[in-house]
């Protein structure tokens, strides 16, 4: 298969560059940023953490909410210190930090095992409050079009996250058995609460409620990430009860592809748009879904896709866009997941691996602050220097452990050598 070849860099510098050297250099900084800051931070949707909504009840209304959500989320100039709203632990990046570290080589990471257990931890102490199964949910509370989110409510996407990391610990964390327990039971109690709490089937659709249980919307990537969670619990415990669900939702979701390889964000009348890491997102599950139940069912449609994307989502000096029919803005979520994506489809062209080192040098030459973190967004008339935990910080540091991977791989125990345990919850 043959896929559109990335166009040649232009105003930077190769020379300036050692490819392994600089990123290590740059995750060992970024990673002591967020240490420093006890991994907690700002994030772009966390404008309903004000205080002013306490202290001025009377904007604690949904125009309100979503014009100080904009507002902050847009603006050049950070104001949060002067809208009280505090820094917080994330658990969505307390999981995205987790499964960097399992990446991380040594030369990066300094006690990662304390680092780990203290991850782990924090999402134990982190999950959703008033609910039996285990689950997550942001740190802030949200608005919605027409709901409003509370902060903590057990979400869909943040839940998938927090539990594949937990899996991610516990197919390569090797010396302890306890905490390996621990990290499976978290797991498969999350699908639970996935297929028991948030799984719909009417006539021929399927899907899982998103962003809060009852709502039956087609938001395809929560679908996917969702449905590639139970089958990499089916393939760790065996239970079937998770594999027809999840093979039904991806069918759901594959039958929804444009004719050109894309997929719009959900099938609302509101959600046709087509983004990068939601892309990402989409290609990876369908991977995921096919490498944990051994099955080439959905090559095609990932093929397909994987098309789509690299052809639709890159400048030619490898800015990653946000959108595939518009330059701007250029977010730094979309460079994570970018080399994330090239790196994991690395078999299907060739060029991947070098396209992925071209986004990382084009985000430090445009998105990197000497502090030690990464900027939000670039725009047509300016830079959003604003620095984000989750948003920014997390994700650039799992795809630093990626790209750190190529030449450093860290090894864990064949999932076939593992004690499963059907019963763990």
């Amino acid at each position: 298969m043959t896929l559109q070849q990335a166009p040649a860099a232009t105003g930077l510098s190769e020379s300036r560059y050692s490819a392994s050297g600089d990123v290590e250099a740059t995750a060992r900084k970024l990673l002591a940023y967020c240490r420093e800051n006890d991994w907690a931070g700002y994030d772009p949707y966390d404008a309903l953490n004000s205080g002013l909504f306490k202290a001025l009840p009377f904007l604690d209304y949904r125009l309100p909410r979503l014009a100080l959500t904009q507002v902050l989320k847009r603006s050049p100039v950070n104001v949060r210190r002067l809208a009280l709203v505090p820094k917080t632990q994330n658990p969505k990046a307390m999981a995205l930090f987790l499964s960097a570290l399992l990446k991380l080589p040594d030369a990066v990471v300094g006690g990662r095992e304390e680092l780990m257990r203290y991850m782990i931890d924090r999402l134990v102490t982190l999950r959703s409050s008033g609910i039996s199964y285990w689950s997550w949910g942001y740190s802030f509370p949200w608005q919605g079009r027409n709901i409003l989110v509370p902060a903590g409510a057990p979400n869909l996407v943040c839940t998938t996250f927090v539990a594949g990391a937990l899996l991610d610990a516990y197919e390569q964390h090797a010396d302890d058995q306890q905490q390996d327990e621990r990290c499976l039971k978290m797991a498969v109690g999350a699908a639970e609460y996935i297929l028991n709490e948030l799984y719909w089937a009417d006539g021929a659709k399927a899907g899982f409620s998103y962003p809060m249980p009852g709502l039956r919307g087609e938001t395809h990537n929560a679908n996917l990430l969702a449905a590639a969670l139970l089958c990499r619990v089916y393939k760790h415990t065996g239970e079937k009860k998770f594999r027809e669900p999840a093979l039904r939702v991806a069918r759901q979701a594959v039958g929804k592809q444009r004719p050109d390889g894309s997929w719009f964000y959900g099938e609302h009348s509101s959600q046709r748009w087509i983004d990068n890491f939601h892309t990402g997102y989409n290609l990876g599950a369908l991977r995921a879904i096919g490498r944990d139940l051994g099955t080439d069912e959905f090559d095609v449609s990932m093929r397909s896709g994987f098309e789509f994307y690299r052809a639709n989502f890159f400048r030619e000096d490898a800015a990653p866009k946000y959108f595939h029919d518009r330059v701007y803005p250029l977010d730094i979520h979309c460079v994570a997941q970018s080399i994330i994506t090239l790196l994991a489809f690395k078999d299907l062209d060739s060029t991947n691996i070098e396209l992925a080192q071209r986004v990382f040098r084009w985000a430090i030459t445009n998105m990197w602050d000497d502090r030690g973190f990464f900027y939000y967004r670039v725009l047509r008339l300016c830079t959003i220097r604003t620095s984000y935990m989750r948003w920014s910080q997390a994700w650039m540091l799992l795809a630093l452990s990626r790209l750190l991977g190529l030449s450093t791989p860290v090894e864990g125990r064949p999932a076939q050598n593992r004690k499963t345990l059907v019963n763990a919850c």
